[in-house]
């Protein structure tokens, strides 16, 4: 971190002086991706940091329509395209301009899942091939639920991925009480407080009518 009088310092010495990045970054002392991130939040673009004249400026309003319409175009190609219509400099060079002004894609925000103990387990399964029994081949599953604030796992293996397997992997009604309990009750201790499935078609059906005292989410 840079003091704001510092910050002040870089965008006057671009502005007025004429500086380029790395002078300002030589005479102030600071690296020269400092100097680039103060001018980049003042809302000055790399591609305009670069005061010197380069034999890429003729071709740039080309470059930038180019990439504008195809962003993930390489770089060996679009230099491919510009060295036919006259370009001359070096490949490594011209992989550096294509890298400071290629379009980036828009940030996505991401939220953070946080859990706390017993909250939420995340169900789903997992197919391990065939088995063959007897005469008969037969697909074998794999019930999987893992804790979100533990990371702890219990499997189970089925032969069929259908709601009666679904329905045992996840939990079984107690003889004397109404409470649910967690089929893997010996390995995770109890239930969570809901179940999140990534929109398994055997988890569907019921949730609205099911009396479980559980509850279940579909991920989008």
């Amino acid at each position: 971190m840079i003091s704001s009088e510092r910050e002040a310092e870089i965008l006057r010495l671009h502005h007025a002086e004429k500086w380029p990045v790395g002078t300002i970054a030589t005479q102030l002392g600071v690296h020269h991706t400092v100097v680039r991130r103060v001018l980049g939040q003042a809302g000055i673009s790399r591609h305009r940091v670069m005061s010197r004249p380069s034999i890429a400026d003729p071709y740039m309003p080309y470059m930038l329509e180019v990439l504008t319409k195809y962003p993930r175009l390489s770089a060996s190609r679009l230099y491919q395209m510009v060295h036919e219509r006259g370009y001359r400099g070096a490949v490594d060079h011209f992989r550096h301009i294509v890298a400071s002004v290629r379009p980036r894609p828009a940030a996505e925000a991401f939220l953070r899942l946080r859990t706390l103990p017993g909250e939420q387990g995340q169900v789903d399964w997992a197919h391990f091939g065939k088995v063959t029994i007897g005469r008969a081949t037969r697909r074998l599953w794999a019930f999987v639920i893992v804790l979100s604030w533990s990371r702890a796992i219990f499997l189970r293996f089925y032969l069929s991925a259908a709601m009666p397997s679904f329905l045992r992997g996840l939990w079984t009604r107690s003889a004397s009480s109404a409470v649910c309990r967690v089929y893997c009750s010996t390995t995770i201790s109890r239930a969570p407080c809901w179940s999140a499935s990534d929109r398994l078609s055997a988890s569907i059906p019921r949730w609205l009518s099911s009396p479980l005292t559980t509850t279940t989410s579909l991920d989008p």
